[in-house]
């Protein structure tokens, strides 16, 4: 188990990495705007959990091509690996291109959400600017799931890494106004997050269609780079459940956040800083779980049943344990780390309550997170996303409310909710896996 977890941990410690790496874009964001006004930070907690569903959405169309790629690469199917370059990049641009339409011509629905005005006043331009850079990330999220699914996870790990220093330049410029621009405040930073991405985007593009590694599947381009609508199918198979397992889950994040701005701007910042701060740890997981789903979905390609299964208690064993040393992690540090994102008492006192509730999820969301990507990574998506909207929405969101509303425990309430859901989330993915490969 051990052999087959470095195995797996090669491939996945870049991709964790650069998952960490984006989630360090939105906590650089969430820390330079805390610093302005503790109002701007809720506009930015608004903006972010409504656009997070259709954003994952997104991502889900994307994220198909890892275990096709790596299932293809098993076969040694090099023309089918190019038609996957060529069709999932297709797709990819036409979802980013429907959703970032959708999302500026409705952005007004922010006002219709039972939220503070000002709040909503603040975060509508933010809003429209972060939906625009979700063109350049949803090509990269293709582009970056198809180099993962042939192992070279390094590339994506390195521009994320340096999106950091940029990202974080950018918002000083922006947000308060340095070398010669108008101080921006909250929009700044989506133009500094639009920026960053477009820059990413465009470099992973150069950078496969130059590489010597790639030069394969680059070559193969004049009988492969056609429009091939199986291959549509066999994306859309594989990334509609995708798309609809992660957007069950943030779309109750989501719908938690929006009932927390019930409460209060205090308690919504708060709320942004605690998930900030769990979504950050939740990345490392979600690079467990692909780099499990890939290494499955290869050996799934070689019909190695009895490895397929090993892949997978290993994976989810190195899960059980970074859940709990980030729990651990977070009950000790939970007064210090809400006082990196703001100077404001009441919302650190409120952010430190609801991280002891995040550290009691940590096991349970890093689980199933690998569950759901051991699931893929063997082509079972259908009954895994029916398992996941029962978890989260039959089970999390109702405790969640009835704590939080009916038993008058507040933000505390529906973050001991998101503990529920997320348990019975992982319970659920995982007795199905070694169901599925006994």
């Amino acid at each position: 188990m051990f052999q087959e977890f470095s195995k797996t941990f090669r491939i996945a410690l870049p991709i964790i990495i650069s998952n960490v790496s984006q989630v360090g874009l939105g906590l650089i964001d969430s820390a330079m705007i805390g610093v302005v006004d503790y109002k701007q930070l809720a506009a930015a907690s608004l903006a972010l959990n409504v656009i997070s569903l259709p954003m994952v959405l997104g991502m889900g169309m994307g994220m198909a091509l890892s275990p096709l790629t790596a299932i293809a690469n098993g076969q040694n199917n090099k023309i089918k690996i190019s038609k996957l370059l060529f069709n999932g990049v297709i797709v990819a641009t036409i979802v980013a291109l429907i959703i970032s339409i959708l999302l500026v011509t409705n952005s007004h629905l922010l006002f219709h959400l039972g939220q503070d005005t000002d709040v909503a006043r603040l975060a509508q331009p933010f809003f429209n600017t972060l939906s625009l850079s979700l063109i350049p990330m949803l090509i990269f999220t293709a582009v970056k799931q198809f180099c993962d699914g042939l192992e070279f996870t390094k590339t994506a790990m390195i521009l994320s890494l340096l999106a950091l220093p940029v990202n974080a330049l950018l918002n000083w410029v922006f947000i308060y106004g340095h070398l010669g621009f108008p101080r921006m405040e909250l929009v700044g930073a989506g133009y500094g997050t639009l920026i960053t991405r477009i820059l990413m985007a465009t470099s992973l593009i150069i950078i496969v269609w130059k590489h010597r590694i790639f030069a394969t599947y680059i070559q193969l381009r004049t009988i492969a780079w056609k429009i091939d609508f199986a291959v549509w199918k066999e994306i859309a198979g594989i990334g509609i459940p995708t798309s609809l397992q992660y957007g069950m889950e943030v779309a109750a994040f989501a719908v938690s956040a929006v009932m927390i701005g019930w409460l209060g701007a205090t308690d919504l910042a708060a709320h942004q800083i605690a998930l900030q701060v769990a979504t950050a740890t939740f990345m490392a997981a979600s690079g467990l779980s692909l780099g499990g789903s890939i290494r499955v979905a290869n050996a799934f390609g070689r019909n190695e049943n009895i490895l397929v299964r090993k892949i997978g208690i290993s994976t989810l064993i190195s899960g059980l344990v970074y859940g709990c040393l980030c729990a651990a992690i977070f009950i000790i540090f939970r007064n210090v780390l809400p006082e990196l994102f703001t100077n404001d008492s009441s919302v650190i006192k409120t952010a430190s309550t609801l991280l002891i509730f995040a550290a009691l999820f940590q096991v349970s969301d890093a689980t199933q997170a690998i569950g759901v990507g051991l699931l893929r990574g063997i082509k079972d998506v259908k009954i895994p996303t029916a398992l996941v909207t029962i978890a989260y929405w039959a089970i999390g969101i109702p405790a969640g409310y009835f704590l939080a509303f009916k038993l008058k425990m507040g933000a505390s309430g529906i973050w001991l909710g998101f503990v529920i859901g997320l348990t019975a989330s992982s319970v659920f993915l995982n007795l199905r896996f070694l169901k599925k490969t006994k």
